[in-house]
């Protein structure tokens, strides 16, 4: 039987203050009834990337033996939590497309003549969008305006490397800079990128999902402290993973002890502006 690491939320200390939320990147974890819930064990990494962002405690990881994953075995857990919890845990699958798992999940609520609908209200649930950063979506079918040819749009770009891992410290473009953090998806999302957010600005490109986020913000609090920076931007996806990023931004702001101006800009995955 294989050893698996899950984190464990002790609803006793926690106080819903929903700081894990955005540090979950696999949107593992829901705030319901107030309380932060893992509404599926079956999406939770076991990496522990909430666990610092939990000031009361609450959160920890343990080490299990774990058998093939339940379905059965996880709603019998899931219905001791409540019915917004189990309209969460449904939805996750859903979105998360486990067809599977979702039948399975509802067959077991027939047997135990429990009635939960899954559209429409889900009662009092934040955040119970479930993970769109890896659901499959098309958008090959919606309508676009129409442009006109052979436009050239002028780069923005100012400075060289962009990436978080990449730049020094010390540069001298930080001097009595405006930065922008982007998440690495953006650029690709955003048509307007360049001219909308980068123009006038120095440019840092990381992933909280998949980089180190401890680094970056010991990066970032460098950068911070060693240059006279004049504001910051940070630009994410609406995603919950990429809700790390800002955070970590945050973070890294206080540290350095400094005030310096800062502006939270989400884009959609559409490629709107919200």
């Amino acid at each position: 039987m294989a050893v698996r690491k899950i984190i464990s939320i002790d609803a006793d200390k926690c106080n819903g203050c929903s700081l894990c939320i955005p540090n979950c990147p696999e949107g593992a974890i829901q705030i319901i009834d107030d309380k932060a819930r893992l509404v599926s064990d079956l999406f939770c990494d076991g990496l522990g990337a909430c666990l610092g962002h939990c000031p009361q405690k609450a959160i920890s990881v343990e080490e299990r033996e774990a058998e093939p994953y339940d379905e059965r075995q996880v709603m019998t857990s899931i219905i001791k939590q409540g019915p917004n919890v189990i309209k969460a845990h449904l939805h996750h699958l859903k979105e998360h497309a486990q067809d599977g798992y979702l039948k399975e999940a509802i067959g077991f609520l027939k047997e135990k003549n429990i009635n939960i609908a899954m559209e429409g209200s889900y009662g009092d649930v934040r955040d119970s969008s479930g993970c769109p950063g890896s659901k499959m979506m098309d958008f090959r079918k919606r309508p676009h305006q129409k442009r006109r040819s052979n436009i050239n749009i002028d780069s923005e770009l100012t400075q060289w490397p962009v990436q978080l891992y990449l730049v020094p410290t010390q540069a001298p473009y930080f001097d009595g800079a405006d930065i922008l953090v982007a998440a690495d998806c953006v650029p690709f999302a955003y048509a307007n990128f360049h001219q909308g957010l980068l123009k006038g600005k120095v440019l840092l490109v990381g992933c909280p999902k998949l980089d180190d986020v401890s680094f970056y913000k010991d990066k970032l609090k460098q950068i911070f402290k060693d240059n006279n920076i004049k504001s910051v931007n940070c630009v994410h996806m609406e995603v919950h993973c990429c809700f790390g990023l800002l955070s970590v931004i945050k973070d890294a702001i206080d540290s350095s002890n400094k005030k310096i101006p800062f502006k939270d800009i989400t884009i959609s995955i559409k490629g709107e502006n919200i």
